[in-house]
């Protein structure tokens, strides 16, 4: 069964069920559908909204997942805060900035900046190991 919003000539709505999508045209081919306030035969499907329902156990799995993506989102504000307060930001010289404290081997510097996936790339060729942190808005 299907319930479509209905809408005459003459602009009313309302609302009729069906056995299934084709049957509503089958019935207005054939002339059968009707107004049920001015018994106007010119009848169309006006917007509607779909409903969808779920099972228990799946409107449990969502809160559940909702929960867990609000925690983990938490967790990774938290981790840029301690990013933000512990490591120098080198913007968009990380890769270069790396490779100086990588090479020096007396450099104990901490830093946080971006780099291109291609940089990325030359820097583990380089045997160069480095995090990528996704990076939350405070805000968001």
């Amino acid at each position: 069964m299907i319930k479509y919003n209905l809408k005459c000539k003459n602009n009313h709505e309302f609302e009729s069920w069906f056995s299934d999508s084709k049957e509503f045209d089958k019935l207005k081919k054939k002339g059968l559908l009707e107004c049920i306030f001015c018994s106007s035969k010119k009848i169309s499907k006006s917007i509607m909204a779909p409903m969808i329902t779920v099972r228990k156990q799946k409107r449990d799995e969502i809160k559940n997942l909702n929960f867990d993506l609000k925690k983990e989102k938490n967790n990774l504000i938290k981790l840029r805060k301690y990013i933000e307060k512990n490591f120098n930001y080198v913007g968009d010289n990380f890769s270069k900035k790396v490779r100086e404290i990588y090479y020096d081997k007396n450099s104990k510097k901490t830093i946080y900046g971006t780099t291109t996936k291609q940089e990325r790339e030359e820097l583990a060729d380089e045997g160069i190991d480095i995090i990528s942190v996704p990076w939350i808005n405070k805000d968001n």
